[in-house]
């Protein structure tokens, strides 16, 4: 039995360690998980003229964890992290955001890796899936003028309160 199978499927953050599954094994298990998503989307959004466009309500509850699988889904790698937290691997971190209900989405990676230089390309392609799957994500500059995505639910949509 693999880890993943023990433990449950995880979509990656960015901030964990990179998968021990196989990278076939993992693709195929982001496949499943999406095309879950996407049938819980169906199943939920009915009275939605493109059910599959808006997020869940358990997105909205999960709003980090629906990001992450969308963005895994969609091709882009997760930035890794060792086991001191050292940054390992270039690629998107998802984590909650300021607001309830809400996500921020980073293109990291380790010192000299130049993921500072590919930052605003990778986020506006990030930016983009996550439009076409109903979310707003609106494109910000931080401290250190690095960019990152404020991801929220789409207008009009009751965020979770913060209890």
């Amino acid at each position: 039995m693999s880890a993943e199978e023990e433990t449950g499927f995880e979509p990656a953050t960015g901030d964990g360690p990179p998968s021990p599954v196989p990278a076939e094994r993992r693709a195929a298990s982001v496949r499943t998980a999406f095309a879950g998503m996407l049938q819980i989307r169906r199943l939920t959004n009915t009275g939605h003229p493109e059910p599959e466009a808006v997020p869940a309500e358990w997105e909205l509850h999960s709003a980090v964890r629906a990001v992450a699988l969308a963005l895994e889904a969609s091709g882009p790698a997760a930035s890794a992290v060792d086991a001191s937290g050292r940054r390992t691997a270039t690629g998107f971190r998802v984590a909650a955001g300021e607001s309830p209900g809400t996500a921020r989405v980073e293109w990291l990676g380790p010192p000299g890796s130049g993921a500072a230089h590919e930052e605003e390309g990778e986020l506006t392609r990030c930016a983009a899936v996550l439009r076409q799957l109903g979310w707003t994500a609106l494109l910000y500059r931080g401290p250190r003028r690095r960019r990152f995505l404020e991801v929220e639910p789409p207008a009009g949509t009751a965020r979770p309160d913060s209890r």
